[in-house]
């Protein structure tokens, strides 16, 4: 059976709250192994925290997501380094800069990203990128802090960001946009291949064709398999071994 890791899932949130039993059940049916939650504020932290304690295969990510950087972003970081002294999480994420949704925090989100990769790197861990509208500015703000381990979540970039990314030790993370028609993704894996990338749903966003506008969940990682083989020619096995060992080695997973 194929071995899949679902890199970045909200599970936690209120959409699944009706239906996880059977939501893990589906993910478990369709090989996913493990599945990592990204954080997003102190709103959802023990939600998140919650779920992660209840099931041993979803493990948790510590960190404040840029839309919820404000003028008060500092007491938020104030706990997050409180929860990286007490327990132990894969990952700091998902943090970086947004300049789709509001602009009115930009500085504050670039402050919150400099301080989340310096706890991530005093940590040893990787972080998780979010980075929609905003590639570029992400790209640069990583490398004034070298040696920073990490993954572009949902990356929507060209093959030149791809190929910048990756030759600066990061990863690709890959979900359903790539089923999108007009996403260019396919383009993008074509030429840089999956050495450097991770599978992800983002659940419950960003659902992969033939669910697209639906809620998403990490059982639908298979269609993103599926459209990977079409874009490599490789066989779904490999797709899901690279991709997972990719994972593993990036989340120090066992």
């Amino acid at each position: 059976m194929m071995n899949i890791i679902d890199t970045h899932t909200h599970i936690y949130l209120p959409e699944f709250s009706a239906d996880m039993e059977g939501m893990l059940a589906r993910a478990a049916a369709a090989g996913v192994g493990q599945m990592l939650l990204p954080a997003i504020d102190s709103s959802t932290h023990e939600a998140m925290l919650a779920v992660s304690a209840r099931y041993p295969k979803c493990l948790p990510m510590m960190g404040l997501h840029p839309c919820s950087v404000n003028q008060d972003f500092g007491k938020e970081l104030d706990a997050i380094a409180t929860y990286l002294q007490q327990q132990s999480f894969v990952a700091v994420g998902e943090i970086g800069l947004d300049f789709y949704w509001d602009k009115t925090y930009v500085e504050q989100q670039y402050e919150a990203f400099h301080q989340q990769i310096t706890m991530a790197q005093a940590a040893g861990l990787p972080i998780v990128i979010h980075s929609r509208n905003a590639t570029d500015e992400c790209i640069e703000v990583v490398q004034q802090h070298p040696g920073t381990r990490g993954v572009f979540h949902c990356f929507s970039g060209n093959v030149a960001q791809a190929e910048r990314i990756l030759a600066m030790g990061m990863y690709l993370g890959i979900g359903g946009v790539v089923s999108f028609k007009n996403s260019g993704l396919d383009k993008v894996v074509a030429a840089v291949g999956l050495d450097g990338v991770v599978l992800e749903t983002d659940a419950p966003y960003l659902a992969p064709v033939p669910f697209r506008g639906k809620r998403n969940e990490p059982a639908y990682l298979e269609h993103v398999v599926a459209k990977l083989v079409e874009i490599t020619g490789k066989p779904a096995d490999d797709i899901c071994r690279i991709t997972s060992e990719n994972a593993q080695r990036l989340f120090n997973l066992s």
